[in-house]
């Protein structure tokens, strides 16, 4: 049974930091691509960050110089480093899997939830 398991979500100041985990098991987290979402109310699920099998990331405009994402396959983990919060971070942080070239192999993780409140 494949399960991707998000934690390290909480309530943070505005200017704080917070880093995310996604620990997968059930797959072998090295050849999936791994990206994180985020689901605010009232808004659709935005893509936040997304890292590579090679180690090629990607971050979103709203977020880039502030968020960082790594992966560390020994662990079969992906982080997300969130620091510089802000208001509009708040939302449900939610971690994604895809193999590339098998369409089926996706996972989707429960999410954890990041509140930005002074």
């Amino acid at each position: 049974q494949v399960q991707l398991v998000e934690s390290g979500g909480g309530l943070v100041q505005p200017g704080g930091s917070l880093r995310l985990s996604c620990a997968a098991s059930g797959i072998i987290l090295s050849v999936y691509n791994m990206h994180w979402y985020r689901l605010s109310p009232g808004k659709q699920r935005d893509l936040v960050a997304s890292i590579t099998t090679d180690y090629i990331t990607y971050h979103t405009d709203s977020v880039k110089g502030r968020f960082a994402i790594s992966r560390d396959n020994a662990k079969n983990t992906v982080y997300l480093q969130m620091n510089s919060l802000k208001l509009e971070d708040t939302a449900v942080y939610l971690c994604y899997a895809d193999r590339p070239g098998s369409s089926g192999s996706t996972y989707w993780g429960q999410g954890t939830q990041v509140t930005v409140s002074s």
